[in-house]
């Protein structure tokens, strides 16, 4: 749930995902973007990170950034350990989330593996995502040969029970999927994912009192720039 301390805002967000699917890569290059150009969030300090030698998340990464546009809010921002081994670790960060952005590894022969990782996300928020939980999803490492594309998501989603018909109020809250690369000199919707969950856990706060509200609103948000 969105925490509200002296004033400030804090807005939890988390990239969930398989292992080496490019979580860490992902929040290094949104640090970047938004310390050289101009977006509506600054870094706060340094990115934390606890790695091993390997380079792989031991336990998570984490990063705090404040809108510029309202400097009350604050976002702090984690990427999971992806390894099977953390699981119960994964299961502690997850707690108070207030948005999710599942990082999947596009490449084609890791589909299955992704949707195990998008069956232990489900099976642990417990109903709570899309009708209470923002879902956006990345499809990573698109400059690789033989990957999954926007559409192959979009069916594993329906497959889970992740993706509403037009008929239900929740199809406004769809999980929108971003075909990115990770990767800052290849950078591809980095900034544009992380900011549609912000948007969206922005308005799940505001006009839903913590659910997805009804009606699809196409507005911005003050914190949020065009």
């Amino acid at each position: 749930m969105v925490l509200i301390n002296e004033g400030k805002i804090y807005i939890k967000i988390i990239y969930w995902g398989m292992y080496a699917s490019g979580k860490t890569t992902i929040l290094d290059t949104l640090f970047k973007i938004t310390q050289k150009e101009k977006k509506d969030i600054v870094p706060v300090g340094n990115l934390t990170k606890i790695g091993r030698t390997s380079g792989s998340t031991l336990y998570f990464d984490r990063g705090l950034f404040q809108s510029k546009k309202q400097e009350k809010v604050f976002y702090t921002i984690y990427a999971v350990a992806g390894q099977r081994s953390f699981s119960s670790l994964r299961k502690r960060v997850f707690e108070g989330t207030d948005g999710i952005i599942f990082v999947a590894d596009s490449q084609v022969d890791l589909l299955d593996e992704n949707i195990q990782y998008l069956k232990e996300l489900k099976d642990l928020a417990k109903g709570k995502l899309i009708r209470n939980i923002p879902l956006v999803v990345m499809l990573n490492k698109q400059d690789l040969n033989d990957v999954i594309h926007k559409s192959n998501f979009e069916s594993v989603l329906n497959h889970e029970k992740l993706w509403f018909n037009s008929g239900s109020n929740l199809s406004h809250w769809n999980p929108e999927v971003f075909e990115t690369c990770a990767l800052y000199e290849k950078k591809q919707n980095i900034y544009e994912a992380f900011q549609e969950c912000s948007r969206r856990t922005v308005l799940y706060h505001l006009f839903g009192d913590g659910e997805a509200p009804s009606g699809n609103y196409q507005i911005d948000f003050p914190i949020q720039e065009k």
